[in-house]
């Protein structure tokens, strides 16, 4: 069986949604940083059990404020992965609000957090980075190094079919 899910990856500016992307559907990163407008779209075809499942991958810009991206980037959307960039807590200061707002507008689809950037920082300084915001099921991945970007996405995508 195939089906299609579309995906959305949400958080501020400069977190790193598009180079997950990036090594997600192409295995390729820069260091370039290319402001995403509006929003880009690509896809990849995952087999999830006995599954075909065609990721429809939104990279929306990266916003401050949930509320401030238009709803209909939103609507429709099967899965989030709400990411944040591990080392500047400016995007994260928020996170619990953000996520109250993605689970108003997507009720029923599954919400990955993903703390970006772990290449960046200690050990020591992502647990207490994690302590301090005090979420379960926070993962953490670099896009630069490919760490647990795979994994992140197969999670959610696993979480989508059942």
């Amino acid at each position: 069986m195939a089906i299609s899910k579309k995906v959305i990856l949400v958080g501020h500016f400069g977190v790193g949604k598009t180079s997950l992307i990036r090594r997600f559907v192409h295995q390729k990163f820069s260091d370039d940083y290319l402001t995403t407008i509006g929003v880009k779209i690509d896809k990849k075809v995952l087999q999830v059990d006995d599954m075909e499942v065609t990721l429809i991958i939104w990279d929306i810009a990266g916003e401050t404020n949930q509320a401030k991206i238009p709803k209909s980037y939103q609507l429709g959307a099967h899965g989030v992965l709400y990411v944040f960039d591990i080392t500047r807590p400016s995007t994260y200061q928020n996170l619990h609000e953000q996520l109250d707002y993605l689970k108003g507008v997507l009720p029923n689809a599954p919400v990955e957090i993903i703390a970006n950037k772990k290449d960046l920082i200690s050990e020591e300084k992502q647990e207490e980075v994690l302590n301090e915001i005090a979420l379960e099921g926070i993962r953490t991945s670099s896009a630069k190094t490919g760490e647990s970007v795979e994994e992140i996405f197969e999670a959610l995508a696993k979480a989508m079919v059942s």
